[in-house]
């Protein structure tokens, strides 16, 4: 039986039990055995269409496991989790970083979370120009310019003043938002010989590059969640954005890291490997691929990276930035410092 760390249930008409220690997925109409996962080395079941369901045991097992369940859309919107009760029953760390708000390290954490998105871009668009510099000289050096206009902005943030997240806010966004405009028209150049994109999209995007970002942001974001919990934070209490109700503002935070080196290049290779991304009649990506680009992006999780003096995957990256952002938090760590992607 192969060992499956994510199980990936994405199949209309399917259901899943547990079955003498695994979760085994079948058809409901036939009893076809599709999948069988192994609980011991499960780390989460994403389920990602609708007419699929789950058994009681199972929900039970995984909750005893530790092993959230995730809910997306086939838009690639995340609309629920189920997680242990084990996993958000801490409070010390919750404590910290409700206190935090109010004082310089909210301030300091959002600044990191801008810094390292803006810095990760910049060095996408570096590592994608430097495989076009004999071929594509021209292409090379507009990259190579609009990676520095990027860069440009980090200068911005140093200059933000201000002793709470609230007295320097809009000026965070507002200088990410515009190197995010730069990132995006460089991100244009790299796609404009295989296809006419429009430029970035977000919620009811309709092109197939847009809806695959933002499924591949669905992905991501179940794994974000789960380390946040994993590491004792409140998902919903963020810093550099703004609260709402239903909004896991600390996920979207620390997702910023996280969202070029793991997605976005994620997407680019597959489109500069010519795989094309698919969709239906009704202009939905296809199921076969939203399995693509989940696969794509949770391999990419488990590529090793430099971090800290040695390798690492991605995947123990993230899970560690989290518990740096907690111990940063609560006092134990002087500062905390976003994940800077290699190039």
């Amino acid at each position: 039986m192969p060992i499956i760390r994510h199980l990936i249930v994405d199949e209309f008409g399917t259901f899943i039990r547990k079955h003498s220690g695994r979760l085994q997925v079948e058809r409901l109409k036939t009893g076809e055995k599709l999948v069988q996962a192994p609980l011991i080395h499960l780390e989460q079941v994403l389920i990602g269409s609708n007419g699929v369901s789950i058994s009681a045991d199972a929900v039970r097992a995984c909750a005893e496991a530790g092993i959230p369940i995730h809910f997306v859309s086939s838009h690639g919107t995340p609309y629920a989790s189920l997680v242990s009760v084990g996993l958000v029953g801490t409070v010390q760390t919750r404590r910290a970083q409700m206190l935090a708000y109010n004082d310089e390290r909210g301030l300091h954490v959002a600044r990191a979370f801008a810094t390292g998105k803006i810095e990760n871009q910049a060095r996408l668009i570096r590592y994608a120009a430097k495989y076009r510099s004999e071929k594509q000289p021209e292409l090379h050096q507009e990259l190579q310019l609009l990676a520095g206009e990027i860069l440009d902005h980090l200068a911005e943030i140093e200059r933000i003043e201000g002793q709470r997240i609230e007295d320097a806010r809009f000026e965070l966004l507002s200088a990410e938002g515009r190197a995010a405009q730069k990132y995006w028209a460089a991100i244009r150049l790299l796609l404009r010989d295989q296809m006419d994109w429009p430029g970035r999209r977000g919620r009811g995007a309709k092109d197939p590059i847009n809806m695959a970002l933002n499924y591949g942001y669905g992905v991501l974001y179940s794994q974000v969640e789960r380390a946040i919990l994993l590491a004792g934070l409140e998902p919903y209490a963020g810093f550099l954005h703004v609260d709402r109700p239903g909004k896991p503002s600390l996920v979207l935070d620390l997702i910023e890291e996280f969202r070029a080196p793991v997605v976005d290049r994620t997407i680019l290779s597959i489109v500069n490997r010519g795989r094309a991304i698919k969709t239906d009649d009704k202009g939905f990506l296809t199921e076969e691929t939203r399995r693509m680009i989940a696969d794509r992006v949770l391999d990419r999780l488990n590529r090793s990276e430099r971090y800290e003096g040695k390798k690492h995957k991605l995947s123990a990256i993230l899970q560690t930035q989290a518990r740096h952002l907690a111990t940063y938090l609560r006092g134990e760590r002087e500062e905390y410092t976003p994940y800077l992607a290699s190039w």
